[in-house]
Order: C-alpha cells, then structure tokens, then sequence
C-alpha cells in the first residue's frame, strides 16, 4: 500500500502501527491496539533478554491464541490491497 501510494519504498522499521498510518488507513482503535501488541513480539524476539517475562507467558494455549489473532489482522490487511 504504502509503496504503491507514494512510489517510493516503504521505511525500514518494524512499527506496524506506524507503517499503517503512514499508508493513510484509517484505523479503529482495537486495530491500532492490535498492531501496536503484535509489534510487541518483534522486540521481543529481537531482545529477549530485555523481558525474560514474556517466555513466561509463551504458553501452548497463549501461542495458539496470538497466532489466531495475528492471522486475523493479516487477512484484514490483505483485503486493503
């Protein structure tokens, strides 16, 4: 989207928020919330020992349940294009 709207490429960050706004779409505040949290996983990942807490919380169930809402918000993103 971002690409396409201003031919250019798109910035190398991982703030989906940010990328969305930047897109011009026009968010509710659930889907920013959304972006923002799964965002969150990316600092995770990338600095896992800045919040050991967050492995904690890496259950079966918890893992299952992002996922579900990470494919979620992708098929909506997905709808934009």
């Amino acid at each position: 989207m971002y690409v396409a709207k201003n031919k250019e490429q798109a910035p190398f960050i991982h703030h989906l928020k940010r990328l969305a706004e930047l897109t011009g779409l026009q968010l509710t505040t659930e889907q920013m919330d959304e972006l923002l949290r799964i965002s969150a996983f990316n600092l995770e990942a990338r600095y896992p020992d800045e919040n050991r807490t967050f492995r904690q919380k890496c259950t079966k169930e918890f893992t299952e349940d992002e996922l579900k809402k990470i494919k979620e918000t992708f098929q909506w993103l997905k709808s934009m294009l």
